[in-house]
């Protein structure tokens, strides 16, 4: 399992004044969970992302495999870097795949960024060879890791290139990641497989996220509009920040679609 964390606005923040320094950030959710289903804390990895459009389109990318907390550079750089699409995460690896950085979010590709808080149980040994076997060669040949959060950026990318999508089209994001999200359920009800499927990608300009899972209820998923700590900005959230009474539930077997004009959610 994971935590993730997004911030969307016109407004440019610190990377610390979403990551760090909140009363129940990022940071103290690595350590300190209070809604994690599987796991105790997020130790084998973190990642942010963020973007600087006068730049260029790609996000800019910060990962390692150490827990966040032992991450001295990161404390000294989080405070210096501003943008105002953030995505970033900590990790509680799943059981049987490997603490490396190739299994680390968020992962990147082109102008997107992707995470996965879940699971699909026994990966390697199940639903990886079906799922990896669908993927068109551009995608199976840019895998660097084995684990079950690659695979699906990997079929997502798959979508987005057929429906040729361009960074600003919320709804094409939304479709593909609707689409990848049922495949995945598919093949793992085929084959009587548990799979926990939250998962969050952006382009830079909207994020997209599901709560989702083959049984039962999904990960917990929140989001607040223009909260007491970010006035005129999203943030979504796998647990609250703070004790703002804005944060409201992502419902269960939902989509999210946050952009600068606000949130909707849509069943699954």
């Amino acid at each position: 399992m994971c935590r993730m964390i997004a911030y969307l606005s016109e407004t440019e923040i610190p990377l610390s004044s979403l990551v760090l320094g909140p009363e129940h950030s990022l940071l103290v959710q690595s350590y300190a969970p209070k809604e994690m289903m599987s796991g105790v804390v997020n130790a084998d990895g973190f990642g942010a992302g963020w973007y600087a459009p006068e730049l260029d389109d790609e996000p800019a990318v910060y990962r390692s495999n150490a827990p966040i907390w032992a991450d001295r550079s990161f404390a000294s750089i989080a405070p210096k870097v501003r943008s105002a699409t953030i995505f970033a995460a900590v990790r509680s690896a799943t059981p049987g795949l490997p603490a490396e950085e190739s299994g680390v979010p968020p992962f990147a590709s082109g102008p997107y960024l992707f995470a996965h808080n879940g699971a699909i149980k026994s990966f390697r040994t199940t639903a990886m060879r079906p799922l990896r076997n669908s993927l068109s060669d551009a995608s199976y040949s840019d895998l660097l890791g084995v684990t079950d959060s690659e695979t699906i950026f990997a079929l997502l990318l798959d979508r987005l290139r057929e429906a040729k999508a361009r960074p600003g089209d919320a709804g094409a994001l939304a479709e593909a990641i609707n689409e990848t999200v049922h495949q995945v359920s598919e093949v793992c009800s085929r084959l009587g497989v548990y799979a926990a499927l939250n998962v969050g990608a952006t382009d830079g300009e909207a994020f997209v996220f599901t709560r989702y899972s083959t049984e039962g209820p999904g990960n917990s998923l929140y989001f607040v509009e223009s909260g007491e700590a970010f006035p005129d900005a999203v943030v979504i959230a796998s647990e609250r920040l703070d004790r703002d009474d804005g944060w409201r539930p992502v419902p269960d077997r939902h989509l999210l679609v946050a952009s600068i004009e606000g949130v909707t959610t849509h069943p699954l």
